[in-house]
């Protein structure tokens, strides 16, 4: 997608712009913001530059903010189930930050679910903790002091399920630390997951019932909501997670992204020969074109012409 974008002569610059990028934008100058937001500070510095902001946020992400300022207005610390060092996220944070007085806290899974629900209960070691979340909360923020009331929301990319039980899990610490009847005082949810994304995952869900023999995932290798995909596939067959049809060398070759070593490796003999069935998904913001290709390379690989697929 972003080669697309820079093939039409679009330039794209850090979601954090540094000063010299800056220093390129002109009063008037077309900027887009992303479907996942961008950080209050970043807007703040490209209004005051006179850049006409174009802004694509999407709805979901929209309501979360919103949800993540009401928990600022009445102190109540944010819990964003979500990535931190996700652009996404880190939009949704300095949301908390808007009135100056809110705080946040990143979690990423249930292991870190767990462990701040356990010092909620039982307290700990602070400096083990904020060493643990350096870089994921906000700035000032104590846990012995900001988790006495807290507000769950999510990035909106993440697994539903998972974003349902880190809630699950907060409101049970909340509830044995202070009591059922208390729950309101100290416990606060919101979920927003992605529509498109959902419907991908629940997709995908179905399609890995089906009997195949390997999965191609195909999206941005900085998609959180691709990756999911890719996850949801490894934990049932053989996946390759590829950004375009291109990285398809041959069927004795692919170039796929591996999210444990977090690069692109190579693999041999990928492709089986024989009669196989070969699951196609890819993330909510690939474009159709992608996916077609995709699936062209697939036949070409195999000896079949587009034009002799067509006419069967």
């Amino acid at each position: 997608m972003n080669d697309q974008i820079r093939n039409m002569g679009i330039k794209i610059i850090s979601p954090k712009p540094t000063e010299e990028e800056m220093s390129q934008l002109q009063s008037g100058d077309a900027v887009i913001i992303p479907a996942f937001g961008t950080e209050v500070g970043t807007r703040k510095k490209l209004e005051a530059k006179g850049c006409a902001l174009i802004d694509t946020t999407c709805g979901d992400v929209m309501s979360v903010w919103k949800r993540v300022r009401q928990y600022s207005k009445e102190n109540v610390t944010s819990i964003i189930h979500g990535k931190s060092w996700h652009e996404e996220t880190k939009a949704t944070s300095s949301q908390a930050r808007a009135y100056g007085n809110g705080h946040y806290l990143v979690v990423f899974n249930l292991a870190e679910t767990d462990y701040v629900c356990n010092y909620i209960l039982t307290g700990g070691n602070k400096n083990e903790f904020l060493e643990k979340f350096k870089g994921a909360y906000s700035a000032g923020f104590d846990p012995d002091i900001h988790l006495q009331a807290v507000g769950v929301a999510n990035q909106t990319t993440m697994l539903r399920g998972e974003t349902e039980e880190v809630q699950r899990r907060f409101r049970a610490a909340m509830e044995k630390k202070h009591g059922v009847e208390n729950i309101g005082k100290h416990f606060r949810f919101f979920d927003t997951i992605c529509g498109a994304t959902q419907d991908r995952q629940d997709a995908l869900e179905k399609l890995l019932r089906e009997p195949m023999n390997l999965l191609i995932v195909v999206g941005g290798y900085n998609s959180s909501n691709t990756s999911h995909l890719a996850e949801m596939g490894e934990a049932k067959l053989p996946t390759y997670f590829i950004k375009n049809a291109a990285k398809m060398g041959s069927d004795k070759l692919i170039h796929h992204y591996d999210q444990h070593k977090k690069q692109e490796v190579e693999t041999p003999d990928w492709l089986p020969a024989g009669k196989i069935t070969v699951g196609v998904t890819a993330g909510a913001s690939c474009p159709n074109n992608l996916i077609e290709d995709t699936i062209r390379r697939l036949f070409e690989l195999r000896g079949i012409s587009v034009q002799e697929l067509l006419a069967s």
